[in-house]
């Protein structure tokens, strides 16, 4: 069972998004996979909620009641949309479920220097230190040709950790998740160019490279 870990202590950074995205990608790709939602707001159990019939099943796991105890034990992966403001022993806590995490980063100054406070906290734990749990980080509803992406840019490429993808702020994000689907769900025709963004963290997180 592979464990995918969307993950930011500063909120507002779309892990909602990208967790029901990334779930629904896998799902879409024939695995059995089971959303976990560490956030009692439940953002990505709602998202399941919405969804089709027709879709591919995504198994709903309420983690912030019961933690990962209700996941099925036939999912081959498990997607979790871990909460904000996770620090010390709850994040510890939270990483201890993870061989893969993913930060997402919001191009503002604000998010750049929270960020970077996470992200030295999160490169501290043992798990990590050991390489048992691999971390990426990705650019996230960026809009190009603008100076504060450019300033997200170039932290990301120097930052100690890879640098997946840049995804942009489009309406297909909202498209897709006020119906219960992933933005691979959506024709061709609207969402070729969102494909397109996504191919790198795809192939990140289907490579060794994310992996224990």
């Amino acid at each position: 069972m592979r464990h995918i870990m969307v993950l930011n202590a500063k909120g507002g950074c779309g892990k909602s998004t990208l967790a029901t995205n990334i779930a629904s990608y896998f799902a879409s790709e024939g695995a059995s996979v089971a959303l976990a939602d560490y956030d009692p707001q439940r953002s990505s159990l709602d998202w399941i909620d919405r969804r089709p019939e027709n879709r591919p099943k995504i198994a709903a796991v309420a983690a912030y009641k019961d933690g990962l105890r209700r996941v099925p034990r036939g999912a081959d992966i498990v997607v979790s949309d871990a909460p904000a403001r996770s620090h010390g022993k709850e994040l510890v806590d939270l990483v201890k479920h993870a061989e893969t995490v993913v930060v997402p980063v919001l191009p503002s100054t604000i998010d750049i220097q929270a960020t970077t406070t996470f992200l030295k906290e999160l490169q501290g734990l043992g798990k990590v230190q050991r390489k048992q749990a691999k971390v990426g980080a990705l650019a996230n509803r960026v809009r190009d040709n603008t100076l504060i992406f450019d300033d997200l840019d170039e932290y990301l490429t120097k930052a100690r950790v890879p640098y997946i993808a840049a995804l942009r702020e489009a309406q297909n994000y909202v498209r897709a998740y006020t119906r219960g689907l992933g933005i691979f769900e959506l024709p061709e025709y609207l969402a070729w160019p969102d494909w397109d963004e996504w191919a790198p963290l795809t192939a990140w997180l289907r490579s060794v490279r994310s992996q224990p």
